[in-house]
């Protein structure tokens, strides 16, 4: 499993969100069927979505500074506000680590009975993380994974090496279908020193691998809108030919679509984006301009992370399932976004 355990930012969603939409499938209720008698049952039968016992979920996340970042405060919000038995205590969100540990250890002195954890560093956070484990208090932690499974009892998170393979996969399979012959395919990654963009370049670049294909230019930019405009002027200045754009990230991607457009060079390449942004999305459905698909890296591991709280803090498990406990590990999936399939995912997207 490929995970990240520095900083990652990283869509506003509704609670019918698609990762969220998967694990409320699996807490709904299912009728036993007296004739599979032989068969495994799920261990969890029964109407899981119906209000039970009273649960205080606590929620520390770091600050809304980024599209991605707001859009998981958010749908953890939204979600908590489905159950009828569920209190959310959320503390502000910040990027000081010492303040959100301060934070989460002033949750555990309240006595939640489930903590939510995006913490801002995982390493950092991994100490006050065990606090809870061994304060009886489980913890589902999100996406920049702790540095040991003891300080948390689930962890959900993205695939970034997966992410990248989806779209070297998707960039390969349509330049080979347009016939286009040694393609220049070029790539604005995130930050560099980051785990998370490290992942993301080598799964682009193995995939490309597989199909005779390599990563050409590349800059890295910093998650920003300024910086993806910046560096993505650069690459274009120092490439003379592009058949096709990889950016890691749909926030900065504002600043990779202005510079494309400055240079004038919108019809000689194709753009694929990350994470979901519904900018990008628009930009998709429209099909009148370079983008025509983005890798998901879905916010909506924050709904399914307060609904997953939720059941641990009712001692149940995900009735669809026939283990009796609900997973340990979760790996959401990076699904490529294009005109084709765009609609199906516009409530996922977020405002970059």
């Amino acid at each position: 499993m490929i995970r990240n355990n520095l900083a990652r930012r990283g869509f506003l969603l509704s609670a019918a969100g698609v990762g969220a939409g998967a694990v409320l499938a699996g807490c709904t209720s299912n009728e036993k069927d007296s004739g599979d008698s032989g068969q495994a049952q799920a261990a969890n039968q029964g109407a899981n979505a119906e209000p039970g016992q009273p649960v205080t979920i606590g929620f520390s996340a770091p600050a809304a500074d980024h599209g991605w970042m707001a859009a998981m405060t958010i749908n953890a919000r939204d979600m908590a506000e489905q159950y009828s038995d569920v209190t959310l205590e959320a503390t502000e969100g910040t990027n000081d680590v010492n303040q959100q540990i301060a934070q989460v250890e002033s949750l555990i002195n309240s006595g939640v009975d489930v903590l939510v954890i995006l913490p801002f560093d995982g390493k950092a956070l991994t100490s006050v993380g065990q606090k809870a484990m061994d304060a009886g208090i489980p913890v589902i932690n999100v996406d920049r994974v702790f540095d040991t499974p003891l300080a948390y009892r689930t962890w959900i998170g993205g695939d970034n090496y997966r992410m990248g393979v989806n779209a070297g996969n998707y960039i390969a399979e349509r330049l080979k279908s347009e016939n286009v012959s040694d393609p220049v395919i070029g790539e604005v990654a995130g930050i560099d020193s980051l785990p998370l963009t490290q992942e993301r370049s080598k799964g682009f670049s193995d995939a490309l691998k597989t199909h005779g294909f390599q990563v050409g230019p590349r800059v890295a930019a910093e998650f920003s809108p300024q910086s993806g405009e910046r560096e993505t002027a650069n690459l274009l200045q120092g490439a003379q030919r592009l058949d096709a754009l990889w950016n890691h990230d749909d926030d900065q991607g504002i600043g990779v679509v202005a510079a494309i457009e400055a240079s004038g060079r919108g019809d000689e390449f194709f753009l694929v984006g990350g994470a979901g942004s519904r900018n990008m999305m628009e930009l998709i459905k429209q099909d009148s301009g370079p983008v025509k698909a983005t890798v998901l890296y879905s916010p909506s591991m924050a709904s399914s992370a307060i609904s997953m709280a939720r059941l641990l803090g009712q001692n149940k498990g995900l009735s669809d399932l026939a283990e009796h406990e609900i997973p340990s590990e979760i790996t959401t999936y990076s699904a490529v976004v294009t005109k084709d399939n765009v609609d199906s995912y516009l409530d996922v997207g977020f405002d970059s």
